[in-house]
């Protein structure tokens, strides 16, 4: 433990599963101030007791549907209102709803998009406002290998992440001049919850899932969540403080076909 994030708050948009649960536990443990947005109270304030247990470190979460954009808004101002500032914010939330594109009718596209760009994009608008009052800070948007065509039962997903690319190179480009930084990870496949519950469904165990990985992905095995965790750390920390507009791949070499 270096404490590497000593005295930086940094917002979580997604972070009470997967890699955003993954990212507030170990940015706790690396010093930070954690904020954790999202709709799961239960698995949100568990969080949040186990932080306080382990680290002995502040955190809280803010419940609330992010798809909205009063919640967004309410999200960085929550983060403002108990500690004075934003240094960092991680866009993880996001759903993986599939459909090809003659299959993808609007209720399909606009869930997606809600949740995985429509969120991001507020989330940023309330941070970059944020850390223009105190001196910067650092966005790392969790991106997808989809998010450069994308398989073919994953159009308005692969749409979603295209445009939170572009997103991270329109802060990049047009906030550093205020030491506001925005990266992007591009996610390789990590059975996420959903995904293992969707498989279930069609009658097919982790094991099998694993095998499917192992056969795609050209290092051999499907990725973890600790697989992606220390490169959001370092893009957080001022260790990458001269890095912008970044697409940094932690995917074992996979692209979907």
């Amino acid at each position: 433990m270096n404490l590497f994030l000593k005295d930086k708050v940094i917002v979580i948009n997604g972070g009470t599963k997967g890699l955003g649960r993954g990212v507030a536990l170990a940015a706790a443990q690396e010093g930070a101030t954690v904020v954790i947005g999202g709709r799961n109270e239960f698995d949100g304030n568990g969080i949040v007791k186990e932080i306080k247990d382990k680290f002995n470190s502040n955190a809280i979460f803010i419940k609330g549907d992010i798809t909205k954009v009063e919640n967004c808004k309410l999200l960085i101002q929550g983060a403002e209102q108990h500690f004075g500032k934003v240094n960092g914010l991680v866009n993880y939330s996001g759903i993986t709803n599939r459909g090809t594109l003659p299959e993808t009718d609007d209720e399909l596209y606009s869930n997606i998009f809600d949740t995985n760009f429509k969120s991001a994009f507020f989330c940023c608008k309330f941070a970059v406002a944020s850390m223009l009052k105190t001196g910067g800070g650092s966005i790392v948007n969790i991106g997808s290998t989809h998010g450069y065509g994308g398989a073919i039962d994953m159009a308005a997903y692969a749409c979603s992440k295209g445009a939170m690319l572009t997103l991270t190179k329109h802060i990049s480009k047009n906030y550093a001049k205020n030491q506001i930084r925005a990266n992007w990870i591009t996610m390789g496949w990590v059975a996420t919850p959903n995904e293992i519950e969707l498989f279930k469904s069609q009658h097919h165990d982790l094991g099998w899932l694993n095998e499917q990985g192992k056969a795609a992905i050209p290092m051999g095995r499907l990725q973890t969540v600790q697989d992606n965790v220390p490169g959001v750390l370092y893009l957080l920390s001022d260790l990458s403080s001269h890095v912008t507009g970044a697409e940094l791949h932690i995917s074992g070499g996979f692209f979907p076909n």
